[in-house]
């Protein structure tokens, strides 16, 4: 089964624009995330932009990157036409998002093996909610039928950001997804629904829709940046490396 990573990524973030670009270590924030996904060596790996200038950055470093409409609302959607553009389409897909500079290449490979041995239609990642973030909403929780550990994935029943009721099996949600070729095709033709619209969430277009997505534990949150407090905090991890 032939694997390819694509990351999504636009300069448009209305809490901290120019986010891709923005400086970690000297070096703009995109190509880290570029960096850590090349290390897990399962297939090629392709940023997916509508702006020349990311384009720009990934591929003087010798890496792939293809232009995208600019009117996407979502990575998925951006990711789709991407794919479209490539002669030789891949049947795994997984997505890995463009503000985790930190995500681990086994967290990536995980998944991925997960993908190859089961036959999920649709994967992702989650760890250990932290009491803080319980009620933070710039953090996405997940919901899962049973309790995840180490080496278990079990299906995701809700996606949200704050839920008044209590929840059991709840965990914070890792922004990367894998997908069959067949189900992302899919998922782009289904219109938006009112959850995903109203969380800003594009998972629940795929829950809505009846596709399953399996969640898997990994031990630590890669830091994803949403805020410039995100950002310096992640300077800070990288001084310390």
């Amino acid at each position: 089964m032939k694997t390819a990573i694509i990351i999504p990524s636009h300069l448009h973030a209305k809490r901290l624009p120019n986010k891709p670009l923005l400086l970690i270590n000297n070096e703009p924030m995109i190509l880290h995330v570029w960096r850590q996904a090349k290390k897990t060596n399962i297939g090629s790996v392709i940023v997916a932009t509508s702006d020349k200038e990311i384009f720009d950055v990934i591929t003087s470093h010798g890496g792939s990157a293809i232009i995208t409409n600019n009117n996407h609302t979502n990575g998925s959607d951006r990711i789709f036409e991407a794919v479209e553009t490539l002669e030789d389409k891949p049947e795994l897909i997984i997505n890995v998002q463009g503000d985790m500079p930190l995500i681990e290449p086994e967290a990536i490979s995980y998944l991925e093996k997960f993908m190859k041995t089961s036959s999920s239609e649709m994967g992702t990642l989650a760890s250990k909610l932290n009491e803080k973030d319980a009620s933070n909403p710039n953090v996405v929780k997940v919901e899962t039928q049973q309790e995840l550990k180490l080496g278990n994935f079990s299906q995701a029943v809700d996606f949200f950001r704050i839920k008044e009721q209590k929840s059991k099996n709840l965990y914070h949600h890792v922004g990367i997804y894998a997908y069959q070729y067949s189900i992302l095709k899919n998922y782009v033709r289904l219109h938006k629904t009112k959850n995903e619209l109203e969380r800003s969430l594009e998972q629940m277009r795929a829950l809505d829709n009846n596709i399953k997505i399996q969640v898997g534990f990994i031990q630590d949150y890669p830091l994803g940046v949403d805020t410039q407090e995100d950002l310096e905090q992640i300077r800070l991890l990288y001084n310390e490396k």
